[in-house]
Parts: C-alpha cells; sequence; structure tokens
C-alpha cells in the first residue's frame, strides 16, 4: 500500500458503488443528484463516527430500568462552500444535534487556488470532531486550506469525507496533514483533466447540487 493511502478508507460497499454510479450519470437530474449526495453521506457516516465516545445513561424501559450507552459527545460539520453543502443533511440525520461550521472558497479558474471569502465555527468547536465535507477531492488544494483553517482555529480531531477522491489530491493531504482520516467513496488514480476534474466522477458537484449547469448532451 502506498503510503498516502494508509490514512484513507475507500468504501467497497455495494449500494455506495450502486449510487455514485447514479452520480456519473449525466441524465441524473439535479434533484435526484442532491438525494444521492446525501444518501451517500449518511453511508458513510456510519463507518467516519464509529470512534465516538459513549456515556452510560439510566432510562426507564417497558419492563423496568436500564442501563445503556448513548452519545457524549457532539461533532462538528463543515462542508466547503458551496457544494460541500449538499453533504450536510445526510450526516446530520445520524446525530441532528450536531452542530455546523461553514468554509467558503472557490476556486481561480486560471491558478486553480482557492480563495476563501467564509468562515465561522461553532464557539466550542475544538471540544469534538469536526468532520470536513466535500463531494470531490480533486487538487486537494480547497481541503488542504480548509484543514489548515480548522487547525488554526484550535481543532485537533479533524476527519474529511468525500464521494470522489483522486490520487493528487490525497497525496497533499497525506504530505500535509497526515494525522487527517480521510473517508472516499471511489478513488481514481487517473491524472486530472486541464481545469483539475477527476475524469472519472461527476463533474462540478456544486453546478449539480444546485442546478446551475447540465451535463446532459443537447440535443
Amino acid at each position: 500500500m502506498e503510503d498516502f493511502l494508509k490514512n484513507v478508507t475507500i468504501f467497497d460497499h455495494p449500494l455506495i458503488q450502486h449510487k455514485v454510479s447514479h452520480l456519473c450519470n449525466v441524465n441524473t437530474g439535479s434533484k435526484e443528484f442532491c438525494e444521492l449526495v446525501n444518501e451517500l453521506a449518511m453511508l458513510m457516516g456510519y463507518e467516519a463516527l464509529k470512534d465516538l465516545t459513549l456515556k452510560d445513561v439510566e432510562v426507564q424501559a417497558p419492563l423496568q430500568k436500564i442501563t445503556t450507552p448513548v452519545v457524549a459527545e457532539d461533532f462538528t460539520i463543515v462542508p466547503i462552500l458551496r457544494a460541500g453543502l449538499g453533504m450536510v443533511d445526510g450526516l446530520r440525520s445520524l446525530l441532528p444535534t450536531c452542530r455546523i461550521g461553514h468554509v467558503g472558497m472557490f476556486r481561480d479558474e486560471e491558478t486553480l487556488q482557492p480563495v476563501p471569502y467564509y468562515f465561522k465555527l461553532p464557539v466550542d468547536v475544538a471540544d469534538g470532531q469536526v468532520i470536513i465535507v466535500d463531494p470531490a477531492l480533486a487538487t486537494g488544494v480547497s481541503a488542504n486550506a480548509a484543514i489548515q483553517s480548522i487547525k488554526d482555529a484550535g481543532c485537533k480531531r479533524i476527519k474529511f469525507m468525500c464521494i470522489f477522491g483522486a490520487k493528487q489530491g490525497l497525496e497533499l493531504i497525506y504530505k500535509n496533514h497526515p494525522d487527517v482520516q480521510v473517508y472516499v467513496a471511489r478513488y481514481s488514480d487517473q491524472p486530472l483533466n486541464e481545469k483539475g476534474y477527476i475524469l472519472t466522477a461527476a463533474g462540478d458537484a456544486g453546478d449539480r447540487v444546485c442546478g446551475t449547469c447540465s451535463y446532459k448532451p443537447q440535443k
């Protein structure tokens, strides 16, 4: 195994792969695309959140009082705007009490570098886990900048979740943030195109989530 894959979980579950395939289809409309992104985030969340701490509480069950575990910590979801917003509800459905932060960046189409424009985290975000979400990790520069910004805010338990992950982006994250666990639904080791997109992925996820672009063949 290559070093940069040591901290990467690549999902091979049939349901995840099935839904990713539908994401890639140019005939998948915006509504269905959003639903699939949410469903994938929820399915991936079960694995990403398996290390949440628990505590025992006493509850009154139908036949007697019992001691049973509940989640003992909050976590924070931080989408990279705008595409990352599509993954929030799926994760949030697993634990509705989680908090939401936001990192706003847009990509300079000439340099392919991220340009930050918004940053907002909950006040006590450093006390728990932070899961950064973005459907695609291609060049990795936006994810790298987002992770560094969140580290600068005092957070130490950081994870990154994406649906599509490219070798180039994963190598960059591992080089600069080897402590960050990354979760990927579909991995590509192919080179990116000249615009920094993953050729085997779903195009611009932000455009498809928001319905601002269609990849359907023109009739």
